[in-house]
C-alpha cells in the first residue's frame, strides 16, 4: 500500500513539475514576444515624437520661406515611420503577439492596439503615407495665407485635394468599417474609436432636441430683458482698460496654468493662430493660445481649455508599461477633448473659480476692480451665439460642431462641392444661430483642422462636452468638497482624481463607453450634458 502510494505521489509530483515548467515555458515565450513589440512600438514612437516637434515648429516659429523644405522633411520623416511600422521585423513581432494572452490589462492593451495599428498603417502604401505628409504641410500653408486674406478660392483646390487623399486614405486602411456603414465611418474611426455616423447621428439629436428649445427660451429672454446679461463697464471688451493689455493678460494665462497644474519643466506655452496643444510626449507638452486687446476672455479660456489638454498629456502613464506604447496613449479625441473641456466648462465657468480667478483679475487689471466674482461669472456665461466656434458659449457650440459635421461628411459622401462650402455654411448659420457671417476668414477658414487632415475630429469637440459633463459628476460625488477646493484655488485633488482615473488609465479600455461606464456607469448619454446646460442658464437667466 505503501508503495502505491509512494508511486502515486512521485507520478503526481513529476507531472506537477511538467505542468509548472511548461507553465514557465510559457511565461518566458509570451514575455519573449511582448518584449520584442515592445521594443519596436517605442522605437516607432520616438520618431512619431520628432514629428510631433518638426510640426509645432511649423504652426509657431518657422519662417513662411521654409514652408517648401518643411514639407519634403516631413514626406521624408513619414516615409520612413510608415516603413519602420510596417516593416518585416514589425511583421513578425506582430505575428508572434496575435492570441498572447497576458494576466496585465494594460499589457494586453497594447498587444490589442499594437495590431490594429499596424494592420491598420500595414493597409497604407509608403506612398501613400508620404503623400498624406506633404499635403498636410502644404494645405496648411495654403490655408493660413487664405485665412489672412479671406481667400477662400485660393483655398479651395488644395482643399478638394485633401478630402479626396483622405477618402482614399479610409478606404484603403479601414475597408471594413467604410463597407459596414458609409466611407466617413473610416475617416471618424481614426479619431473616435468603434464610433459611426449612424450613431453620432442618434447622439446628436437627442442633443439637438434638448438645446434648441434651451437656446430659443434664452434668446427669448434677452429680447424681452435686453439687460438680463449686460456686462459690467469694466468687463466690456471696448473699455479702455483693455488697450495694450495682451502682454499682462499673457503673464495672467501663465499664472493659471502653473496653478492648474501644467508643469513648466516639461512644457512650453507660445503663441499661434489657432490655439492648440502639441509637443512630443509626456515630458514635452506645449501649448499655445491668442490674445487680443480688447477681448481678455479669448486668451483666457484658450489657455484653460489647452491646459486641459495638456495635463492629460503629461499625466500619460510613463512606466514601464506605458512610456511609448499604445496604452499611454488618449483613448480617443473625444476622451481628450473631455478633458479640456471639463476644465474650460464645468471649472473655469463655474461660480466657484471665480472667488479665485477674480481677485487675480483686480490685481492685473485694475479697472475690474469694479467686477465681482458674480459679474465674471455671468459675464463667462453670457449666450450671444457668434461667428467664431472657438468663442462660442455653450448652448451654441455644438451648433457650430453639427454644421461642420454635416459638411464633412457631405463632402465625403460626394454630396457637397468644395467650391459652395461658404454657401452652406452662411445659410446655417443664418438659419441656426442668426448669424451673418461677412466673410471667409470669420466663416469657412476660421478652423486649422481641415488644413493639416483632421477630418472627422470635429465631432470630438461635443461629444467630449457630454463625456465631461458625465465625468464631472462623477468627481463630483468622489471629492464632496470639489466646489470649495475650486474655490480657493486648489486645483489638485480634481487633477489627480483625473489622473488616476482617466489620463493613466489610457487607452486599456477597449472603448469610451466603456470607460465611461468604468468611471461614471453609463456609456456616452446626453442627458447629464442636457441636464447640467439646463439647471445652470435656467439660473442664470429666470426661466
Amino acid at each position: 500500500m505503501r508503495a502505491s502510494l509512494l508511486g502515486m505521489y512521485l507520478v503526481q509530483a513529476v507531472a506537477f513539475g511538467a505542468k509548472r515548467l511548461a507553465q514557465r515555458r510559457g511565461l518566458a515565450l509570451r514575455s519573449t514576444a511582448y518584449d520584442a513589440l515592445t521594443k519596436e512600438l517605442r522605437e516607432v514612437a520616438r520618431l512619431e515624437e520628432v514629428s510631433g516637434i518638426l510640426s509645432y515648429d511649423e504652426q509657431c516659429f518657422m519662417s513662411e520661406g521654409s514652408a517648401a523644405s518643411r514639407a519634403a522633411q516631413k514626406e521624408a520623416l513619414a516615409g520612413v515611420i510608415h516603413e519602420k511600422r510596417t516593416s518585416a521585423r514589425m511583421a513578425e513581432v506582430i505575428d508572434a503577439a496575435r492570441g498572447l494572452k497576458l494576466d496585465d490589462a494594460r499589457e494586453n492593451a497594447n498587444v490589442r492596439d499594437a495590431i490594429e495599428g499596424f494592420d491598420v498603417e500595414s493597409r497604407k502604401s509608403k506612398d501613400l503615407a508620404e503623400r498624406e505628409a506633404r499635403l498636410e504641410s502644404e494645405c496648411f500653408v495654403a490655408w493660413k495665407k487664405a485665412r489672412e486674406a479671406s481667400d477662400y478660392p485660393a483655398y479651395a483646390p488644395i482643399l478638394q485635394d485633401m478630402f479626396a487623399l483622405k477618402r482614399e486614405v479610409a478606404a484603403t486602411t479601414r475597408p471594413d468599417v467604410c463597407a459596414a456603414g458609409e466611407p466617413y465611418d473610416g475617416a471618424l474611426d481614426a479619431f473616435e474609436r468603434g464610433m459611426t455616423a449612424s450613431r453620432l447621428d442618434a447622439i446628436f439629436a437627442k442633443t439637438r432636441e434638448g438645446l434648441e428649445p434651451l437656446l430659443k427660451a434664452v434668446l427669448a429672454k434677452k429680447r424681452d430683458a435686453p439687460d438680463v446679461d449686460a456686462l459690467p463697464p469694466a468687463l466690456a471688451f471696448d473699455h479702455p482698460g483693455w488697450k495694450g493689455s495682451v502682454e499682462k493678460q499673457a503673464e495672467l494665462s501663465k499664472k493659471v496654468a502653473a496653478d492648474l497644474g501644467f508643469d513648466f519643466t516639461k512644457g512650453r506655452f507660445d503663441v499661434s493662430t489657432h490655439p492648440f496643444t502639441g509637443g512630443a510626449c509626456p515630458t514635452d507638452v506645449r501649448i499655445t493660445t491668442r490674445y487680443s486687446d480688447g477681448n481678455w476672455l479669448e486668451g483666457f479660456a484658450g489657455t484653460v481649455h489647452e491646459v486641459g489638454h495638456a495635463l492629460y498629456e503629461q499625466g500619460r502613464a510613463g512606466d514601464a508599461v506605458g512610456d511609448g506604447l499604445p496604452v499611454s496613449k488618449a483613448l480617443s479625441m473625444g476622451t481628450h477633448e473631455s478633458q479640456s473641456l471639463l476644465w474650460e466648462r464645468m471649472v473655469l465657468q463655474s461660480k466657484a473659480f471665480w472667488e479665485y480667478a477674480a481677485p487675480l483679475f483686480h490685481e492685473a487689471f485694475p479697472h475690474t476692480k469694479e467686477a465681482s466674482p458674480e459679474d465674471f461669472y455671468r459675464a463667462i456665461n453670457r449666450v450671444q451665439p457668434g461667428l467664431i466656434r472657438v468663442e462660442a458659449d455653450e448652448l451654441s457650440y455644438p451648433f457650430h460642431v453639427f454644421l461642420r459635421y454635416d459638411v464633412e461628411r457631405a463632402l465625403f459622401a460626394g454630396e457637397l462641392d468644395v467650391a459652395t462650402i461658404p454657401q452652406q455654411w452662411n445659410a446655417y448659420m443664418k438659419e441656426r444661430l442668426d448669424v451673418d457671417v461677412p466673410d471667409d476668414a470669420s466663416g469657412v477658414l476660421q478652423d486649422i483642422h481641415w488644413s493639416f487632415g483632421a477630418v472627422g475630429y470635429f465631432p470630438s469637440y461635443t461629444l467630449g462636452a457630454i463625456m465631461a459633463a458625465q465625468i464631472f459628476a462623477a468627481a463630483e460625488d468622489a471629492l464632496p468638497d470639489l466646489s470649495d477646493q475650486i474655490r480657493r484655488g486648489e486645483f489638485a485633488p480634481l487633477r489627480e482624481w483625473l489622473r488616476t482615473e482617466i489620463h493613466e488609465v489610457g487607452s486599456t479600455y477597449a472603448s469610451p463607453d466603456d470607460l465611461l461606464r468604468a468611471v461614471t456607469g453609463d456609456g456616452i448619454d446626453p442627458a447629464p450634458f442636457l441636464d447640467y446646460l439646463t439647471a445652470k442658464y435656467g439660473e442664470l437667466y429666470g426661466l
